[in-house]
């Protein structure tokens, strides 16, 4: 009979999550997975926190125009939006659709889950709430700081919060767009057409040249 270890390596963690190491190893010093060393210096995961993890709940259904599921169509652009309002969620999933057929849209509602998406998935914008029960939006941009893979994606907050407030709270990364709440719709939209212009203009540039030969 085999017996279960109460705990994982690092790598035995990345691999039941679906992550990398290196995010594994973010998590655990951010306090999200429980962990410890040994007197050899190696890290062990405990094992419920990451079965807790694993299997906290489920993301809520991409949401992708129906006039982008052609099998030769792919998404120019993948956008995650975290907030624990559920009603916000529904008029994302509602709204972004509608501004261009190859937008895939990840609606999340909740901090952990979002993280857990994001090791195995970078999104190019990221839109995320500052208010969340748990853990906030404030907790995740710290955590996803150390994350080399997000140094590309675009991060916007969307929040209630004014100024003096964030920074009470102890400011944001640098590069992070502020936006008041109502959800400033037609901001984002521009966001999102000029992120996915520049893929376009990318994927030109990456096209072979072909020499007249006449």
């Amino acid at each position: 009979m085999k017996i279960q270890k109460s705990f994982f390596t690092t790598r035995e963690a990345a691999r039941e999550l679906g992550v990398a190491v290196a995010t594994v190893q973010v998590w655990a010093d951010s306090g999200m997975l429980q962990a410890w060393k040994t007197q050899g210096g190696h890290r062990r995961i405990d094992r419920a926190s990451v079965e807790r993890l694993l299997y906290s709940g489920r993301p809520r259904p991409s949401n992708v125009n129906t006039a982008a599921r052609s099998e030769e169509l792919q998404p120019w652009l993948h956008m995650m939006v975290v907030d624990d309002d559920l009603f916000q969620l529904e008029m994302y999933e509602e709204a972004v659709p509608g501004w261009h057929p190859l937008i895939k849209l990840t609606a999340v509602n909740n901090a952990f889950e979002a993280l857990l998406l994001l090791g195995r998935s970078v999104p190019d914008l990221l839109v995320l709430d500052l208010q969340m029960p748990g853990m906030d939006g404030f907790s995740m941009l710290k955590i996803l700081g150390n994350d080399a893979g997000m140094k590309a994606s675009r991060i916007a907050v969307v929040t209630g919060l004014n100024a003096a407030a964030i920074v009470a709270r102890g400011g944001l990364p640098s590069g992070v767009e502020v936006l008041s709440k109502p959800i400033p719709f037609e901001r984002l939209k521009y966001i999102t057409l000029e992120l996915i212009q520049r893929r376009a203009l990318n994927k030109m540039d990456a096209l072979p040249v072909h020499e007249s030969t006449s």
